[in-house]
C-alpha cells in the first residue's frame, strides 16, 4: 500500500524520528513504521502525538539536533500543525525533515478538499506531489536530501488514491547514518525574535529561488509527434498518472507533448521559461488548486483558473476525459452510464454504544442543541443527535458558545449536549473544556470513550498506555484531566444502559440549571465493538422479535440499528443474525415491549 511503501521510505532513508496523528488518508504511515523498523534491525522513535502540531514540534527538535525526522498528517491536521509548519521555513533543519501530508481531493473522508501543496506554496516550503506508491517511496529519500541540502522542511503531498494504492516497491538496505544529537546554540535563529526575521526570510527567499533552478526536478517530458503543434499537457500527482492512462486509451500517448511534475513549488524557473516561449496552448491537471498554474500564469495557459477543469472535486478518468476531449477538440466518446445501485447511508455499526448514547440524548431532551465533532460518532446525525460538526475540539468551544447566545439574548436556554470521542478530547478538547470551565458556560459533555481512535484504525489513545510500537507506558487517565480542567460534575456510565444513562443525563442538566452549576461532565465508557476484548467483556444476548410488534418503525428509524430489518411481507421488523452482536440496547428502544433478549453467555 502507498502508506507502508512510505513508511518504508522512512526505514531506508535514516529517519530515527517518526510522529504522527491518525487521519485518514495517513493513518497507515506511522501504523507500518514500528513494524517494518524491527524487521530492519534499525532503532527507530514512532509516536502516535496527542495532536498534529504537538507532532510536528517534536520531529522538528529532532532535525535541529542533526538527525532525521518525518511527521505525517492528513491535510486538515496541516492546519493544526501551521504555526510551527509557517515559522519551521524561516528556522530550518539541520537533519532532513519530511512533512507528509496526505490530501484527500474528493472529498471522501474529510472537512475539506484543500491542497496543501498550496498551503507549502504559503509557507514557502517545497513540496514534492507523487503519482504512484513507488513514486512516493522514492520521494521520501528525495525530500530528505533536499531538506539537508537547504536546512529547510520539505513536503511531501501524496493524495487518497496514492496513500491507498498498491503497488510492488523495490527495497533497499537501510541508511545507517549514525549521527550522534548535537544542538548548536545559535538563539538568533532558534529563537528568532522579529530582529532576525527579516534576514530569515530574505534567507528563505534565496533557498526557493536555489531549489526553483535544481536539475533533478526539472519536469520530465513525454514528447509527442507534430499531431497537436503547439500544444502541451502539463501534470503532477495522480492527475498525472490518469491522464497518462487517458492518452493511452485514447490513443494519444506520444502523440501530444506530456510533461510530470514531480515538485510543483517551486516549479523549475527554467521550465516556466520554457513553456512561455514554446507553446501556445498549455492545459494544467493538478489536483486541486492552481498551484502550477498560477505560477506559468499566462494568456496560453488553461486549468483550473480558466474554468476549463472543474474547480472542485476529484479529477476521474471519467472527468479528466472530458477535459481532454474539449482541451484537443476531439468528439466526445460515447460513455456507458455507471450501474444504477441502491443507496446506502454510512451509519454506526451494530451494537456500537455511541448509538445508545445518541439515542438516550435525543429522547432525554428532544428540543435540544447537540454540537459535536470529528470520528465515527460524527454519524450520530442520523439519529438526529448532531447538530454541528466544525473541527476537532470545536464541538465543546461551540456548546459554550450556543449557551452564551441563548444566555446573553434573555432567553430560555435549551439544554445543550456537546459530545467527542475520546482520542479528540485528548487531541484538541482539553483547552476548549478550560475555556468553557473559566468561563462559567452552562452545557453538559458526554465524552464517547470507546478506548481506542475507531474511525482510522483503532490506534491507542493516552488512557490506553501503548505506545504506537506496542510498548507498554504510563497511561493518562480521562478522569483526572477532566478534574484538573476544574470540572465540578464528573460521571461515567455505560451507555447500554439506556435507562440508567438517562437518569445520568437528567442529573446533569439539573446540575447546569442549578445555582452553582457550570459544564457537567459524563464519559460513556464502552469498549469499540470491533474490539475483540469487548466481545469477550460483554454478555452476548439472543434478540428476538415477538408477535407485538406494531411495524412502528421507531427501531428502525430512530434507533437505526443496521441489524435490523422490516419485513415487507409481515410488516414485522426482523433480526439479521449476521449482523446483531447481541448487545441486548435494543429492549430498551422498542416503545411496546416487542424485542426480548435472553443470555447465550
Amino acid at each position: 500500500m502507498g502508506n507502508e511503501a512510505m513508511a518504508r521510505g522512512l526505514v531506508e532513508a535514516g529517519v530515527t524520528l517518526a510522529a504522527s496523528y491518525p487521519g485518514t488518508p495517513a493513518s497507515e504511515i506511522l501504523q507500518a513504521v514500528p513494524g517494518l523498523a524491527r524487521e530492519a534491525g534499525i532503532a527507530l522513535h514512532a509516536e502516535w502525538s496527542v495532536n498534529e502540531k504537538v507532532a510536528y514540534e517534536t520531529a522538528l527538535a529532532n532535525s535541529m539536533s542533526g538527525r532525521r525526522s518525518a511527521v505525517s498528517m492528513k491535510q486538515v491536521g496541516l492546519n493544526v500543525a501551521s504555526d510551527p509548519f509557517m515559522r519551521s521555513a524561516y528556522l530550518g533543519v539541520k537533519g532532513g525533515l519530511v512533512v507528509i501530508a496526505a490530501d484527500d481531493p474528493g472529498p471522501h473522508s474529510s472537512q475539506t478538499e484543500q491542497d496543501s501543496r498550496f498551503f507549502a506554496m504559503f509557507a514557502k516550503i517545497p513540496v514534492l506531489d507523487p503519482s504512484s506508491p513507488r513514486e512516493a517511496k522514492a520521494m521520501v529519500g528525495q525530500a530528505l536530501r533536499l531538506s539537508e541540502k537547504y536546512e529547510i522542511p520539505v513536503m511531501l503531498r501524496p493524495t487518497t488514491r496514492v496513500c491507498h494504492a498498491r503497488q510492488n516497491v523495490p527495497l533497499f538496505e537501510p541508511q545507517r547514518l549514525e549521527r550522534t544529537a548535537h544542538f548548536e546554540k545559535n538563539p538568533g535563529r532558534w529563537c528568532a525574535t522579529p530582529q532576525y526575521l527579516r534576514e530569515l526570510h530574505r534567507l528563505l527567499n534565496q533557498k526557493i529561488a536555489e531549489i526553483a533552478l535544481e536539475e533533478e526536478f526539472y519536469p520530465v517530458l513525454t514528447p509527442g509527434d507534430d499531431s497537436f503543434p503547439g500544444v502541451c499537457l502539463i501534470a503532477s500527482g495522480v492527475a498525472l498518472a490518469h491522464t497518462w492512462d487517458l492518452l493511452e486509451e485514447m490513443d494519444l500517448l506520444r502523440r501530444v507533448d506530456l510533461y510530470q511534475v514531480n515538485l510543483p513549488y517551486p516549479l523549475h524557473r527554467h521550465f516556466i521559461s520554457h513553456i512561455k516561449l514554446h507553446y501556445q496552448r498549455v492545459l494544467v491537471l493538478e489536483e486541486t488548486y492552481p498551484v502550477m498554474e498560477m505560477q506559468l500564469a499566462g494568456d496560453q495557459v488553461q486549468g483550473r483558473n480558466t474554468k476549463t477543469v472543474p474547480g472542485e472535486g476529484e479529477l476521474t478518468p471519467q472527468v479528466l476525459r472530458q477535459v481532454l476531449e474539449r482541451f484537443l477538440n476531439l468528439p466526445p466518446a460515447a460513455s456507458a452510464a455507471p450501474p444504477a445501485g441502491e443507496a446506502t447511508r454510512p451509519t454506526l455499526c451494530a451494537g456500537c454504544a455511541h448509538r445508545a448514547a445518541f439515542y438516550a440524548i435525543r429522547e432525554t431532551f428532544p428540543e435540544g442543541i447537540f454540537p459535536s465533532d470529528i470520528g465515527c460518532y460524527t454519524l450520530g446525525l442520523n439519529l438526529g443527535a448532531v447538530d454541528t460538526c466544525h473541527c476537532m475540539g470545536a464541538g465543546i468551544s461551540q456548546a459554550a458558545g450556543f449557551y452564551r447566545a441563548f444566555a446573553a439574548a434573555g432567553e430560555k436556554v435549551p439544554t445543550i449536549v456537546a459530545t467527542i470521542g475520546d482520542s479528540t478530547f485528548f487531541h484538541a478538547g482539553v483547552p476548549a473544556l478550560i475555556n468553557a470551565v473559566f468561563h462559567q458556560a452552562r452545557f453538559i459533555l458526554v465524552i464517547l470513550d470507546n478506548a481506542t481512535t475507531a474511525m482510522t484504525g483503532h490506534q491507542p489513545t493516552p488512557e490506553k498506555g501503548l505506545t504506537a510500537g506496542g510498548q507498554q507506558a504510563h497511561p493518562v487517565f480521562m478522569t483526572d484531566l477532566v478534574r484538573a480542567c476544574g470540572v465540578r460534575f464528573l460521571k461515567e456510565a455505560d451507555p447500554y444502559d439506556i435507562p440508567g444513562f438517562v437518569s445520568l443525563l437528567q442529573e446533569a442538566d439539573r446540575y447546569c440549571r442549578g445555582a452553582d452549576g457550570g459544564v457537567a461532565v459524563i464519559i460513556a465508557k464502552h469498549l469499540c465493538i470491533l474490539d475483540r476484548e469487548a466481545r469477550k467483556a460483554q454478555p452476548a444476548w439472543e434478540i428476538c422479535v415477538t408477535e407485538d410488534c406494531t411495524g412502528c418503525r421507531h427501531c428502525l428509524d430512530d434507533f437505526e440499528c443496521p441489524a435490523l430489518h422490516l419485513d415487507e411481507a409481515t410488516y414485522q421488523v426482523v433480526i439479521d443474525r449476521a449482523r446483531c452482536s447481541g448487545c441486548g440496547v435494543c429492549v430498551h428502544v422498542c416503545p411496546v415491549g416487542a424485542i426480548e433478549a435472553r443470555v447465550t453467555k
